[in-house]
């Protein structure tokens, strides 16, 4: 189903500050465009106002966190776009539409591992915020870069949290092991997964071996947001395609093909 995109509130915004090293790793902060909440694992569509016909599409990032008077994106610089966002100056206007899509489940005082592959751990950080029962979480984080590139000490200092230096794909093993023991055992346990592809299809192959629940947020190319340009379909279940955008981008992990 294509979501009628006069439902999606678009906005100008300023852009407040990001991290003050240059680094490939950006914090990003807009002020809030008076969302009146937002369910973490969705994302939003952002576009400076200054981008000419040179980069006409919008991009699209996972919400990090948010506030009542912020919004905050956490994003690698990978290209043109990511690249001149970095760049931008505080009181730069951007334009934001969001939140789209839906967000992972919560589940009040219910065993959840939360599995992030590199910059799949955006999100997790406002779900950590808003969960009610904090205690009940871990995260087990996989990572190429310098730990100290991402926000995940912020994050250690809430629930408990590893974090695993991966070198090569003979490392995600290491995540199927947290999620037998961490889940299997604990009844009406979750599994909660960010990352790249190969790293979702490991857990989501696991998940189907051990039934147990898992929803699985998947990264896709996005020009629109709203499901009207198909440039981010995949299978579903039943072997039909749909929109990442506005079905997704978090997916039950029987409900999907990787």
């Amino acid at each position: 189903m294509v979501r009628n995109c006069r439902e999606v509130k678009v906005r100008e915004v300023r852009f407040l500050g990001a991290w003050d090293e240059p680094s490939d790793f950006v914090e990003l902060t807009l002020d809030n465009p008076g969302w009146d909440g937002y369910r973490p694992g969705q994302f939003a569509m952002l576009r400076p106002k200054h981008w000419g016909l040179e980069l006409s599409w919008g991009r699209p990032f996972s919400i990090s966190r948010s506030d009542a008077d912020s919004v905050t994106f956490f994003f690698q610089v990978v290209g043109r776009g990511t690249a001149r966002l970095a760049r931008l100056a505080p009181g730069d206007e951007v334009i934001i539409w969001g939140p789209l899509g839906n967000g992972f489940s919560v589940a009040d005082q219910t065993p959840t591992l939360l599995l992030a592959g590199g910059m799949g751990i955006a999100p997790f950080r406002g779900y950590i915020e808003k969960h009610p029962t904090p205690e009940f979480l871990r995260i087990v984080f996989a990572h190429r870069a310098s730990i100290d590139s991402y926000p995940y000490q912020l994050m250690k200092d809430m629930v408990r949290a590893e974090s695993i230096h991966e070198t090569s794909p003979d490392d995600l093993p290491m995540i199927i092991e947290r999620i037998e023991n961490e889940v299997r055992g604990a009844q009406g346990g979750i599994v909660l997964a960010c990352g790249p592809l190969p790293f979702l299809k490991t857990i989501q192959q696991a998940a189907r071996l051990h039934q147990i629940r898992a929803e699985l947020s998947l990264e896709r190319t996005m020009a629109c947001g709203v499901g009207a340009c198909l440039g981010c379909v995949c299978k579903d279940g039943h072997d039909k395609h749909v929109q990442v955008c506005a079905r997704g981008p978090v997916f039950k992990a029987d409900d999907v093909h990787i």
